[in-house]
C-alpha cells in the first residue's frame, strides 16, 4: 500500500513536471518572440532616428554652405564695384550687377532652405534687410559712377566701407552662421546618441541571438536576418558619416577661400586709399584740360562785355547819363554771367549737383531754340508749342537743358536725320498716382514727339536700363535715358514713353508746378524772400588779405551806412578786437595765406564768442558739408549791395542756420 502510494505520487510529480515543461515551452516561446519583436522594433526605431539626425545634420551643412557662398558673392561684387568706380568700364558695371543679382538669388535659396527652421527666420529676415540696404548704398555708388560723378562715387565708396549697413550685413551673416552652428552641434549630439542607441541594440540583439541559437533554430535564423539588416544599416550610416565629413572638409576649404578673399579685399582697399589722391588730381587736370578752351572763350566774351560797357559808360557819363546807365547795366549783366559760369565750373570740378531754380519752361525752350536747331540739323523740322502759360518748375537748369538736348538727339537718330520734331509744354492737374507715383496736384508737362522708326514693346520695357542701347558700338553709351530718368525722379516728377514701331515716339515728362513771385526784371523768376532787417550803423572788422577786395568791401559797407575797420591779415585781428571794443561783427575772407577764416574764428578767445560772423568766399564748394561754417552766414563773391545787406541782416539777427547768398539777385 505504501509502495503503491509512493509510485502514484512519483507519477503525479513526473506529470506535474511534464505539464510544467509543456506550459513553460510556449511561455518561453512567447517571451522570446516578444523580446525579438521588441528588439526588432528598437533596431528599426534607432536606425530611423539615426537617419533623421543625419538628414538634419546635412541640412545644417547646406545652410552654412549657402551662407558662406552668399558672403563670398557679395564680397566679390563689392570688389567689382570698386574696380568699376576706378575704371568706369561699363562691362565691369554690368559684371557688378550680375554678381549682385546672383547674391540676391542665393539669399532667396537660403530663405527657402530655412523655411522650416523657426530659429533662423529672424536672422534670415535681418540678413535680407541688411542686404537690401547695402544694395541701395552700392546702387547709389554705381549710379554716381554711371553719371560720371567719379570723385563723389569714390568718396561714397570709401565711406561705404565703414558704413553701418556693411556692419549690419556682416553681423546678420554671423548671426545666421552662429545659429546654424549651434543647431548643428545639437544635431551632431543627436547623431551620436542615435549611434549609441544603435550600438546598444546591436549588443542586445547578439545576446538574444545566442539565446535563440541554444533554444530554437528558428530564433537563430531570425537573429541572423536581423543582424544582416543591422549590418546594412551600419554601412549606410558609415557612408552618410563619410559624406558629412567630406562636406565639412568642403566647408572648411570654402572658409579658407573666403578668408583669403577678405584679406585681398583689405589689401585692395589700402591700395585704393594710396592712389585715390593721385587719381583725384589726374581727373581734375584732365577735366581742366578739356574745359580750358570753352571756358576761356566764354570768359573773354563776358569780360569784353564788362570792359566795353565800363569804357563806354565812362565816355558817356557826363554828356549822356542815360546811355551810360545802359552800358553799366550791360557790364553788370556780363559780370553776373561770369559769376554763374564760375559756379558751374566749380560744380563740375567737384562733381556736385547745381542748385535748382524756379524756371519758366516756355522761356527756357525759347532760349534753347537756336541750340536745338544747330544740334539736330537742317533736315529736321522743329515745331515749338508753348502752353505752360506762366507755370514754373523748380529744377536744375543745366540738367533740364541736358535732358531736352538728349531727347532731341535721340529723336534725330530715330528719324535718321530727316523728319518732324515737336516740342510742347503744357499744364496738367493729376490725381493721386494717376501718373506713376506722382501725388495729386498741378504739374507742368514737357513732351518731345518724333515721327521716326519707333520702338517695339520689348525695347520700350528696357529703355531706362543703364548701358542698354540699340545703337551700334561707338554711337551711344546707353546712359542718356537712364540719366534723364534719374534727373526727373530727383525733381519729384515722372517720365512716360509711348512708342510704336514705324509710327514714332512720344516722351512726356511731368514736373511739379512751383509757385513763385515775379521779378521786376523780365524773363527772370525769383523765390519769395524776406526783406533784410535794417540795423543802426555797426562797427565791422573786415579781414581780407587782397588790398583791392579789402578796399571794395570797405566802400560797400560804408555805402550801406556801417563803420568798417580794415584788417589786411588774420594775425592782426585779435589785436584790433582788443583795441576796438565797439566792434559788433566780424566779416572775414575764407581762404587767406596765414590762416583760413574758420581757423581765425576758432583761434579767438572765448570773450569774442558772442560776436556774429560773416564768411565771404569766392569758392564755396566745401561750405555745404564742412562743419566749420555751421551756424554762420556765408556770402559768395562776387556779390551785390543787396546781397551784402541781406547777409549782414541775417548775421546781425543771430540767424543760426547757414545760407549761401546768390551772387546775382
Amino acid at each position: 500500500m505504501a509502495q503503491g502510494d509512493f509510485t502514484e505520487s512519483e507519477e503525479e510529480g513526473r506529470g506535474w513536471r511534464s505539464h510544467l515543461r509543456r506550459a513553460f515551452a510556449p511561455v518561453l516561446a512567447i517571451l522570446l518572440i516578444g523580446a525579438l519583436g521588441a528588439l526588432l522594433y528598437g533596431a528599426s526605431s534607432a536606425s530611423r532616428d539615426h537617419s533623421q539626425a543625419l538628414a538634419e545634420q546635412q541640412k545644417s551643412y547646406e545652410v552654412i554652405t549657402l551662407t558662406r557662398t552668399f558672403q563670398a558673392t557679395t564680397a566679390r561684387a563689392e570688389v567689382t564695384l570698386a574696380r568699376y568706380v576706378i575704371s568706369m568700364d561699363p562691362d565691369t558695371g554690368r559684371l557688378f550687377q550680375d554678381q549682385w543679382r546672383t547674391a540676391a538669388s542665393q539669399i532667396k535659396s537660403l530663405t527657402f532652405a530655412t523655411r522650416n527652421s523657426g530659429w533662423q527666420h529672424d536672422n534670415v529676415r535681418e540678413l535680407q534687410q541688411a542686404f537690401v540696404e547695402r544694395g541701395k548704398t552700392l546702387s547709389q555708388i554705381g549710379l554716381r559712377t554711371t553719371y560720371d560723378q567719379k570723385m563723389g562715387a569714390l568718396a561714397q565708396f570709401h565711406k561705404a566701407g565703414k558704413s553701418e549697413d556693411l556692419a549690419r550685413l556682416t553681423t546678420a551673416l554671423d548671426h545666421v552662421i552662429q545659429a546654424e552652428n549651434k543647431r548643428l552641434a545639437e544635431r551632431s549630439l543627436a547623431v551620436s546618441l542615435a549611434g549609441d542607441r544603435s550600438a546598444w541594440v546591436s549588443r542586445t540583439y547578439r545576446l538574444l541571438g545566442l539565446a535563440l541559437l541554444v533554444s530554437v533554430l528558428c530564433a537563430l535564423w531570425l537573429a541572423n536576418a536581423a543582424y544582416s539588416e543591422r549590418r546594412n544599416a551600419r554601412r549606410l550610416a558609415e557612408a552618410e558619416t563619410d559624406r558629412a565629413d567630406r562636406l565639412e572638409a568642403a566647408v572648411s576649404a570654402r572658409t579658407v577661400e573666403l578668408s583669403q578673399a577678405y584679406e585681398q579685399l583689405k589689401k585692395e582697399t589700402a591700395e585704393r586709399a594710396i592712389i585715390e589722391e593721385n587719381l583725384r588730381q589726374m581727373q581734375k587736370m584732365d577735366a581742366i584740360g578739356q574745359l580750358t578752351g570753352g571756358i576761356a572763350h566764354d570768359f573773354n566774351n563776358m569780360l569784353a562785355v564788362v570792359v566795353g560797357g565800363l569804357e563806354l559808360a565812362k565816355r558817356k557819363l557826363r554828356l549822356k547819363p542815360e546811355e551810360a546807365s545802359r552800358h553799366l547795366s550791360n557790364a553788370m549783366e556780363g559780370a553776373h554771367r561770369a559769376a554763374a559760369l564760375t559756379r558751374r565750373l566749380l560744380a563740375f570740378a567737384r562733381s556736385e549737383p547745381l542748385l535748382p531754380n524756379a524756371l519758366d519752361p516756355d522761356l527756357l525752350l525759347a532760349d534753347m531754340q537756336e541750340l536745338i536747331d544747330r544740334t539736330i540739323g537742317d533736315q529736321i523740322t522743329v515745331a515749338f508749342r508753348h502752353h505752360a502759360r506762366g507755370w514754373r518748375i523748380f529744377v536744375d537748369q543745366q540738367q533740364m537743358e541736358n535732358a531736352i538736348i538728349n531727347l532731341c538727339v535721340n529723336a534725330r537718330d530715330a528719324m535718321d536725320g530727316r523728319g518732324k520734331l515737336t516740342i510742347e509744354t503744357g499744364q496738367a492737374q493729376l490725381g493721386e498716382n494717376e501718373v506713376g507715383e506722382c501725388p495729386a496736384g498741378d504739374y507742368v508737362t514737357l513732351a518731345v514727339t518724333d515721327d521716326g522708326c519707333g520702338m517695339s514693346q520689348d525695347i520700350l520695357a528696357r529703355v531706362f536700363e543703364p548701358f542698354f542701347t540699340t545703337k551700334p558700338v561707338g554711337k551711344g553709351t546707353g546712359l542718356g535715358l537712364s540719366q534723364i530718368f534719374g534727373f526727373v525722379r530727383q525733381s519729384e516728377g515722372e517720365i512716360r514713353i509711348e512708342s510704336e514701331e514705324g509710327k514714332g515716339t512720344r516722351v512726356q515728362i511731368h514736373l511739379p508746378r512751383r509757385i513763385v513771385a515775379e521779378s521786376h526784371t523780365p524773363g527772370i523768376v525769383q523765390d519769395v524772400e524776406r526783406e533784410p532787417t535794417l540795423h543802426p550803423p555797426t562797427r565791422i572788422l573786415v579781414v581780407e588779405d587782397d588790398p583791392r577786395v579789402l578796399s571794395q568791401s570797405m566802400a560797400a559797407l560804408a555805402e550801406l551806412g556801417h563803420l568798417p575797420l580794415a584788417c589786411d591779415s588774420p594775425t592782426k585781428a585779435e589785436k584790433l578786437l582788443a583795441t576796438n571794443r565797439d566792434i559788433g561783427l566780424i566779416m572775414t575772407d575764407v581762404l587767406m595765406p596765414d590762416m583760413t577764416g574758420p581757423e581765425l574764428i576758432r583761434s579767438l578767445p572765448d570773450i569774442y564768442a558772442h560776436l556774429p560772423v560773416l564768411f565771404v568766399t569766392g569758392y564755396a564748394g566745401d561750405t555745404t558739408e564742412s562743419a566749420d561754417f555751421a551756424g554762420y552766414e556765408v556770402l559768395r563773391k562776387p556779390y551785390t549791395l543787396a546781397a551784402l545787406s541781406m547777409a549782414l541782416s541775417n548775421a546781425l539777427n543771430g540767424s543760426r542756420h547757414r545760407e549761401t547768398v546768390a551772387a546775382a539777385e
